[in-house]
């Protein structure tokens, strides 16, 4: 039977236990393709990624699973896999390779196990989203104060813009409905509802359809949101926003997201975060694939 080493981390923690787990299997004997899906569904977490071996530029490849499903990217999983495949020699620049393709990351070492990681993300395809009415309803709103958007930068949200933070707050949607939505709307996606100002701002993200039913903290949705605030004039391209997300499940986090560009299109996007290194471990894995 395999031993698989793997660290966890917390990753956009606003406080101890606090922001989005993670566990990152390290480089090892590679296990059987279908063990992957049943080891990150037996650690539970939102995301558990798979680091590869360096290739010979120092790039590392990497893949990510949610419990149910493999995604092509997610953020807070690259800032964790950025920051254990750094932290021999305490590196301060690292590419990660899913997917979506390299992605850098930029790595600031604040005390021994914590650091401050940032990763330029894949700008967003953005598109109308089809079935605006099915998810007010299954939101349980009326509608939203901005335009609904579909965001694609690998992973695909949807953004819903709500009247004040309270609105955020007193949300209790219908996953079932929620889940059901890819029918009627055609595309996957995490909800993303989010309201503030000036540069503080609440969300909360549903995404039932990923098995992942609220999210503490989501990395891949902040770029896209700093991007929507930006587009519809909430806030000004190239500036900072603090996003705040998690308390309603008890794992308050703060992101922070810059979408830079003008009305013409979006020229880049950051996404940066804490990660504090929480501890090592091996699991003696006993293959699903036998031979």
């Amino acid at each position: 039977m395999p031993t698989i080493a793997y660290h966890l981390c917390d990753v956009f923690a606003d406080g101890p236990l606090s922001g989005n787990q993670l566990a990152v299997v390290e480089a090892g004997e590679p296990l059987p393709e279908a063990d992957l899906q049943a080891v990150a569904k037996e650690f539970g977490f939102s995301e558990t990624t798979f680091l590869g071996a360096p290739n010979e530029d120092g790039s590392v490849p990497f893949r990510i699973f949610t419990p149910s499903v493999e995604l092509r990217f997610a953020g807070h999983p690259t800032l964790g896999s950025a920051a254990v495949a750094a932290r021999d020699g305490r590196r301060t620049g690292i590419v990660l390779e899913c997917a979506v393709g390299a992605i850098e990351t930029t790595l600031e070492w604040i005390a021994e196990n914590a650091v401050d990681v940032s990763m330029v993300q894949p700008n967003p395809v953005i598109s109308p989203y089809q079935a605006p009415d099915a998810l007010f309803a299954a939101l349980g709103i009326d509608g939203s104060v901005l335009p609904v958007e579909l965001y694609d930068n690998g992973m695909t949200y949807v953004v819903v813009g709500l009247a004040d933070e309270g609105a955020v707050a007193a949300l209790r949607p219908d996953f079932a409905a929620l889940a059901e939505l890819t029918a009627v709307s055609g595309v996957n996606a995490g909800v993303s509802c989010v309201a503030g100002s000036g540069c503080r701002f609440k969300t909360r993200m549903f995404a039932p359809g990923f098995g992942v039913a609220e999210d503490p903290a989501t990395g891949s949705a902040a770029g896209p949101l700093a991007c929507h605030l930006a587009r519809h004039g909430r806030t000004r391209w190239g500036e900072d926003i603090e996003i705040h997300q998690g308390t309603e499940i008890g794992r308050r986090s703060i992101l922070r997201a810059t979408a830079f560009g003008s009305a013409s299109g979006i020229d880049e996007v950051w996404v940066a975060g804490e990660v504090d290194l929480l501890g090592r471990g091996e699991l003696t894995w006993s293959p699903v694939s036998r031979p």
